[in-house]
């Protein structure tokens, strides 16, 4: 009989976090990770998947496996994970108990697992733990490993002609007197499509088997690692070949393997449902170098072109040291005729400051200028549109386009900590009376994480994004030599001059100044160079 529940209980939601891929979790999962005190999760989930839960929220991290191996369906890019993260995998009976110790303390406790927890799960095994302490649970489905790694390898999992059901089987037993060896000749004789997991290293054992039974040697396979992710790998092959493709590097788990009909082209051709490796970007590793929440926009079209993202900072965007000489510049603003931003951070931190101290009517009659696409972007998310806004992305080219406006007129200048003093001077050459206001800090960030160095040196950074020439100067410094092994993708002209003068090159640059010029100038070398064999 369970125990009687005490008061002061918490609640353990079992939740799939989906195979990998962040975009494919729940909006149910989403709502309990937000909700949640405490988030124990699998090693192999991947982090951006916890970047749901809240800021506060202990991370329990149930460890690591020297050979990324891992009992249940667990799928996905390994979490650089906080809270109490292990040296090695915990046993079952550990993870139950840190389940209802949690929840015991009163906390609301996610129990992150990857793709369904229902599937090769230990679902049932957690549950009766839940049950006997007398906790409360919910159970949120997830997307499973099977059906994402054959969406995203091109196989339907069921056809009307050649497979009218599928089957999930595993491939690792427990190995104890109470396991069941899996039924060969039922399996062989199934109708439909048959789909393996944690089958690598039993891969000679369960096909051999198979084939005795009856199936046929040359029943189209698939192989599918780390299905979902942008570095997912996909082999064609027969059946009897599948141990020995396994063998080969060696492949590693994760692994599903989908053997059936519904494979189709067992030489390995290309099917027509390929859509996830035949994307722009799939194979290809982006550095951006964006600073810190501001890197989003950037990160995800590159994602959504099929590229693997790692991010790297160059620099650090903060507040001035003197907010009060924004505040009385903003007090001052009826007394200028133009406002004029050189960067989109400007208007961010100026407006963030105008804001906090009235609203929009303060800008009276003042006229706005901005320095490029960018910046004027980042107007519009205030309503307004820039007065003057020059054709070339850089300070002499919106001095020149200001030049018929400013004489005798009164110009604030809103800049960085840093940069350059062409705009001002320029202005003030041609007669206007120019005031500059320090809106906020760039700093440069000294040392490179260390998981991005050691992607660097093994040549696993197929681009790197410069999107200004702080950022330019900042990773010369940071990389040294090392910024020469990738291509380097340029947002403007100014910032191409830049990294010439660093004694760079340049392998793209946007023809238009913004995060998605940087994109299509990434996409428009790729198209012309030759392109990887893909897998």
């Amino acid at each position: 009989m369970p125990q009687t529940a005490r008061k002061t209980a918490g609640r353990v939601y079992l939740v799939g976090g989906g195979p990998g891929d962040p975009g494919l979790i729940t909006l149910r999962a989403i709502e309990c990770l937000r909700r949640a005190d405490a988030v124990v999760y699998d090693y192999l989930v991947n982090p951006r998947v916890l970047s749901h839960a809240r800021s506060d929220a202990e991370l329990v991290c149930l460890g690591r496996h020297g050979q990324d191996q891992v009992a249940g369906e667990q799928v996905g890019r390994e979490a650089a994970g906080g809270g109490r993260a292990r040296g090695r995998i915990m046993s079952q009976p550990e993870i139950n108990e840190t389940l209802v110790d949690l929840a015991g303390a009163g906390k609301t406790v996610v129990r992150l697992k990857g793709g369904d927890p229902a599937v090769f799960g230990h679902l049932a095994e957690e549950v009766a733990a839940l049950v006997e302490a007398g906790i409360e649970f919910e159970i949120v489905p997830g997307v499973t490993a099977a059906s994402a790694a054959a969406s995203y390898a091109g196989v339907p999992l069921t056809d009307r002609d050649s497979a009218s059901a599928v089957a999930f089987v595993t491939g690792h037993q427990r190995g104890d007197a109470t396991a069941v060896d899996l039924d060969a000749k039922a399996l062989a004789a199934f109708p439909g499509t048959l789909v393996v997991y944690m089958g690598v290293t039993t891969a000679a054992t369960w096909t051999r088997d198979l084939i005795a039974a009856g199936k046929p040697s040359d029943t189209p396979a698939a192989i599918v690692r780390r299905a979902s992710l942008p570095d997912q790998q996909r082999w064609i092959c027969r059946l009897d070949e599948v141990a020995e493709r396994l063998a080969v590097g060696p492949v590693r788990p994760p692994v599903l393997v989908i053997v059936g009909d519904v494979v189709g082209d067992a030489s390995g051709g290309e099917s027509s449902l390929d859509w996830f490796t035949r994307r722009p970007l799939f194979g290809r590793t982006v550095l951006v170098t964006r600073p810190l929440g501001q890197a989003e926009d950037l990160s995800a079209a590159l994602l959504e072109l099929g590229a693997d993202v790692l991010a790297q900072p160059a620099i650090e965007i903060s507040p001035p040291h003197d907010v009060a000489a924004v505040d009385r510049a903003v007090e001052r603003l009826a007394e200028f005729d133009w406002l004029v931003f050189s960067s989109a951070n400007g208007v961010r931190y100026f407006f963030e400051r105008l804001l906090a101290n009235g609203d929009l009517r303060a800008l009276g009659g003042v006229r706005l200028a901005a320095i490029g696409p960018g910046t004027a972007e980042a107007l519009a998310r205030f309503h307004l549109r820039p007065d003057v806004l020059p054709d070339t992305y850089r300070a002499e080219a919106l001095a020149e386009a200001l030049v018929p406006f400013v004489n005798g007129r009164r110009i604030l200048l809103i800049r960085a900590s840093r940069g350059r003093e062409v705009l001002a001077e320029q202005l003030a050459a041609s007669g206007g009376v120019v005031e500059q206001v320090v809106a906020y800090r760039s700093t440069d960030i000294a040392t490179a994480d260390a998981e991005v160095t050691i992607a660097i040196d093994a040549g696993r950074i197929d681009w790197i994004t410069v999107t200004s020439s702080a950022i330019a100067r900042s990773l010369a410094n940071m990389f040294g030599q090392r910024l020469r092994s990738s291509r380097l993708v340029s947002i403007s002209p100014l910032t191409t001059e830049t990294l010439g003068g660093l004694g760079y090159a340049v392998a793209a640059e946007a023809s238009q100044y913004t995060m998605a010029g940087v994109v299509g100038a990434i996409v428009r070398a790729e198209s012309a160079s030759p392109k990887r064999a893909k897998t």
